[in-house]
């Protein structure tokens, strides 16, 4: 009779199978089992079936065996329930072998045992041990929110189905409600968001609800009129000040400027403000037939830190809207609020920080495999998540489970890519598993998925060396083999492209002979850090093609400006060896040439890769410029910070900086009214993560009026812990 006992053992994903059992047996079949005169002889003494679950079936073959010439009589015991006989055991043996399955078929969980007796007319008796165990069907986690997955004990696969529209479901963001199911994707209601103001832009925020912020600039008619706000009222006009250039004329003999709101031709008095300031020279002023300008200032730091000083690994800066600064490193604590008398810290090392939903989003903080949400002055989480526990059958077949990257798709939408050992591999192997994780604002899993490919399973330590997202929450990943072990790591050839959707289902893939490196997002267009190929976001082909790689470069809706050629942002990474005194402008969409803008003066050389778009007062009363900020030095090794005209490519204003560079620019950040500097980074920047282990110095230069541009693509590469996720200013 079987009998069930404890259960133990390991789960078994198997489907039906049938065992030949003479290999490996623990006992061979000429082995006499039980007496040594008796003729029956059994293939085995003891049947292990694998693990099985109610409701499925296992079986397996013994053999049963007359070692004498004359046949023989036999008795057989009978089998009880979860075992059974699949064929007639014989009750007459002649020579040779006859096969019989044996099925093992639980209805519940337990460990069970029976025995199967033969007894032979010679007076010889064979016996074998049935042995089985039924465990509870594996766990199957729900693969998107709105679906389910089951276990279907024929398949021995969790098998996913859709909910039911309608199915009431968490959005995961406190700016929808009523949310159901809808074709797969929890969908909700808007929420209406109203401060009664007319001057401000209701925005709902994804983490904490309703709130507002000043609205854009009412725009003036182009000419004398300028845009006024009323609470009440909304936008108007008013005359714009006397005095305000309004025509082609514009020399100190004669310009045309406005009075009382109209455009009238004058003679300009004395002082009369001839030209705009800029960020480091006052207003230019009538003097006669003149313009007169004071000459350019020196930009003074009001603010500096050196990590090396504080014996700490930093390098890399983050700047939220509000312009406090967060100062990170590789598994170094996070600097809160650096910039005040008193910063905080993060309690915990961690990796890689970025900014979303007005908080600091760090990586492997606090432990391997862990995403925090942390706030931006305590340190303090909102939420935290680890793959290992939401998704315990991916911990299963890996070793030590930690983030590789970050990217923000939208308000509800974060991506993160988890890396890992495969299970049974040493610390050291260059083999690799990739998953990809979707959560929502508050930390929830939306989707997780192995990532496959034969790239990504080459023993090479294939890494993802860029993320970005667009304005609808598509996600795109280049991957490629690294070329070197230990952070930062190298990007080798060749490349490969990916692109999911918001809730992470792949969309497209496409391979690429360049090395991998940073991607941007501009307006359905794909660029590659080290490509000249703009790519289309919706299939992955070639819509452009730029004369020179992208780089690190910025975008408007209407000019794509590369960096600089020949240039770099660390001493180690070298350039192309060129002397880089140009940047050019491309027009979009089809990447024709726009401009270029050429350094005046000889020994002048742009020195870095990082360039970042900014909006800068010229004309009171008039919207902002839209600037193109890099960094420039002299013959005397002295830095500047130039600022183009993305429009046009003209010179907007260059202003010398009050320091002495400890190596060439390394990060450049806009902060409301200023720009933050990096530079003294002595490891890899265009590796990930950049300038790993190094130990920089920040300096933060005040420009008054200065404002980071709202643009498609304002230049956020710069390390692991920025936003790669598309502007969505249209």
């Amino acid at each position: 009779m079987a009998r069930a006992t404890r259960a133990v053992g390991t789960g078994w994903t198997g489907i039906l199978l049938v065992l030949a059992l003479a290999a490996g047996a623990t006992a061979c079949r000429d082995e006499r089992l039980q007496t040594a005169s008796g003729r029956l002889r059994l293939s085995v003494e003891r049947l292990e079936f694998p693990v099985a679950y109610p409701g499925t079936a296992r079986v397996a073959e013994v053999r049963v065996h007359n070692a004498g010439r004359a046949p023989l009589d036999v008795t057989w015991t009978s089998v009880d329930a979860p075992f059974s006989l699949l064929d007639v055991l014989p009750a007459r043996v002649t020579t040779g072998e006859v096969p019989v399955r044996v099925r093992f078929a639980p209805t519940v969980t337990g460990a069970f045992e029976a025995t199967l007796v033969g007894t032979s007319s010679d007076g010889g008796r064979a016996e074998v041990v049935l042995v089985g165990e039924a465990k509870p069907p594996p766990d199957c986690f729900t693969p998107v929110k709105c679906a389910t997955a089951t276990f279907d004990p024929t398949t021995e696969k969790c098998v996913e189905t859709l909910l039911p529209d309608g199915a009431a479901c968490d959005p995961g963001n406190a700016c929808l409600f009523e949310a159901t199911c809808q074709q797969g994707r929890c969908k909700g209601r808007e929420r209406a968001c109203d401060d009664g103001n007319a001057c401000t832009t209701d925005v709902c925020h994804a983490l904490d609800g309703c709130g507002a912020v000043p609205a854009p600039p009412c725009p003036g008619d182009g000419a004398c009129r300028v845009g006024t706000c009323d609470p009440k009222l909304g936008c108007g006009l008013a005359d714009a000040p006397d005095g305000t250039f309004c025509g082609p004329e514009r020399s100190c003999d004669v310009a045309d400027v406005c009075v009382e709101g109209a455009c009238t031709r004058q003679d300009l008095p004395d002082r009369f403000v001839c030209a705009p300031a800029s960020p480091c020279q006052g207003e230019g002023r009538c003097k006669g037939s003149v313009c007169e300008r004071s000459p350019a200032v020196a930009l003074a730091p009001d603010w500096s830190l050196d990590s090396r000083e504080l014996g700490m690994n930093l390098h890399d800066v983050l700047v939220s809207p509000r312009g406090d600064v967060a100062l990170m490193g590789f598994y170094a604590s996070a600097l809160l609020d650096a910039t005040s008398p008193t910063p905080g810290r993060t309690r915990d090392a961690g990796r890689r920080c970025m900014l979303w939903n007005d908080r600091l989003l760090c990586m492997d903080l606090p432990s391997d495999g862990t995403v925090s949400l942390v706030e931006r002055f305590t340190g303090v989480p909102r939420w935290s998540f680890t793959l290992a526990r939401a998704r315990p059958d991916f911990a299963e077949r890996t070793g030590t489970l930690f983030l590789a990257r970050l990217a923000v798709m939208a308000p509800d939408r974060l991506a993160a890519l988890f890396e890992a050992y495969p299970v049974g591999h040493p610390r050291a192997t260059l083999c690799r598993m990739y998953f990809l994780v979707v959560l929502d604002a508050y930390g929830q899993m939306v989707s997780a998925q192995e990532l496959t490919d034969p790239l990504l399973s080459e023993c090479n330590h294939p890494h993802p060396f860029g993320v970005a997202s667009d304005v609808v929450g598509d996600l795109y990943v280049a991957f490629s083999k690294t070329l070197n072990d230990g952070a930062p790591l190298q990007p080798g050839a060749p490349t490969l492209l990916m692109a999911f959707s918001p809730d992470g289902v792949p969309r497209w893939r496409k391979p690429a002979q360049y090395r991998a490196g940073e991607l941007a997002v501009v307006d359905g267009k794909l660029f590659a850090e080290r490509s000249t190929e703009a790519l289309d976001t919706r299939d992955g082909t070639v819509v452009a093609t730029l004369p020179q790689v992208f780089g690190r470069g910025v975008s408007t809706h209407a000019v794509a400006v590369p960096s600089p050629q020949g240039t770099s942002v660390s001493p180690v990474d070298g350039g192309a060896g060129l002397v880089a005194t140009e940047l050019k402008g491309y027009r979009l969409p089809g990447l024709e040439a726009a401009w270029t803008y050429s350094l005046k003066r000889s020994g002048q050389a742009l020195t870095s890769k990082e360039i970042r778009l900014a909006t800068w007062p010229e004309v009171a009363g008039q919207p902002p410029e839209t600037v193109v900020l890099a960094m420039m030095g002299d013959a005397r090794s002295l830095p500047w910070l130039v600022g183009v005209r993305v429009r046009d490519g003209s010179e907007a204003f260059q202003c010398p900086l009050e320091t002495t560079l400890l190596s060439e620019p390394n990060l450049m950040e806009l902060a409301p009214g200023g720009m933050l500097l990096m530079d003294g980074a002595t490891t890899c920047g265009e590796c990930d993560p950049p300038f790993a282990y190094s130990q920089a110095r920040f300096q933060r230069f005040p420009m008054p009026g200065l404002l980071p541009a709202r643009e498609p693509w304002p230049g956020t590469f710069g390390g692991p812990g920025h936003d790669h996720h598309e502007g969505s200013d249209h």
